[in-house]
């Protein structure tokens, strides 16, 4: 598909708290459907590290005792799925107005266009990535509490396991599109931030996801850094969509958002523990 050249913000923001990370995204589609932003890349990562549980998914699922215990933070995203870990990993957000081309139409339309963008950064280091064409984990009877588990439409896998989990929100001023890539690091860590029966049930729930996951660092047998990592979708969203990036930094108007975001959605009992 050919695309009429088009600018868009970089943003890349500094490793934050969860809930930090959530209200910010939601802070720049505020902007965008207002008309106070070019639709927007961003690139980031967690700290602390970060279970985020999908926007329908139960808060029983989270063991907070054990978050506690292991220093973790959690939080609930505004999009769908199940539960993911932020950790040794590169996030990126896709933020623009609905009549944006690249993201116009329905979710699976605008999953298999930035999946292509997506394809390209994974393919410039070498990972031989595809877009996963059928089925969806929200409509999987056996998907358990962890995201990657099973892939979902047009999300990226690498020899039949999930390497990219990506979700969407769509509102009528705008599209958010967020996923994760993770780098390295033993993927079975989030089992323990998350509530199992007994403990045969959190080890065999660790030996299926690594069955129907992956991270980089497996697929190429060595690590890569975050920086490389983000040049590679800068460079894929640029070359795939016919982009032009421009830098740009956190607006102060959108700093304020986040603080009110944060206290009064994104860390506040009433969002995390909606359900």
């Amino acid at each position: 598909m050919n695309y009429p050249h088009q600018q868009w913000r970089l943003l890349i923001t500094p490793p934050s708290p969860g809930a930090w990370n959530m209200a910010l995204d939601e802070s720049i589609l505020e902007s965008v459907g207002r008309n106070q932003s070019l639709p927007c890349l961003r690139l980031y990562a967690w700290d602390p590290p970060c279970l985020s549980i999908g926007y329908a998914q139960p808060s029983v699922d989270v063991d907070l005792p054990r978050l506690t215990d292991l220093g973790w933070d959690w939080v609930r995203r505004p999009t769908g799925g199940r539960a993911i870990l932020h950790t040794d990993e590169l996030t990126y957000s896709v933020i623009a107005p609905p009549n944006e081309p690249r993201v116009a139409g329905s979710v699976l339309e605008s999953y298999q266009r930035l999946s292509k963008a997506l394809l390209a950064a994974l393919h410039s280091l070498n990972i031989p990535a595809l877009a996963h064409p059928i089925g969806t984990a929200e409509n999987t009877p056996e998907n358990g509490p962890v995201c990657f588990e099973i892939p979902s439409n047009y999300e990226i896998v690498v020899n039949a396991k999930k390497l990219v989990g990506s979700a969407q929100a769509r509102r009528k001023d705008g599209v958010l599109q967020h996923g994760t890539l993770p780098l390295y690091g033993d993927l079975t860590r989030i089992t323990q931030g998350l509530r199992y029966s007994d403990e045969q049930k959190r080890k065999d729930a660790g030996e299926r996801l690594l069955m129907h996951a992956t991270t980089v660092e497996m697929v190429l047998g060595y690590k890569i850094d975050w920086q490389t990592a983000a040049q590679a979708f800068i460079d894929g969203f640029q070359s795939e969509l016919e982009l032009e990036f421009v830098r740009d930094e956190v607006s102060p108007v959108e700093n304020e958002r986040v603080k009110q975001f944060v206290a009064d959605k994104y860390d506040h009992p009433s969002w995390l523990r909606r359900i």
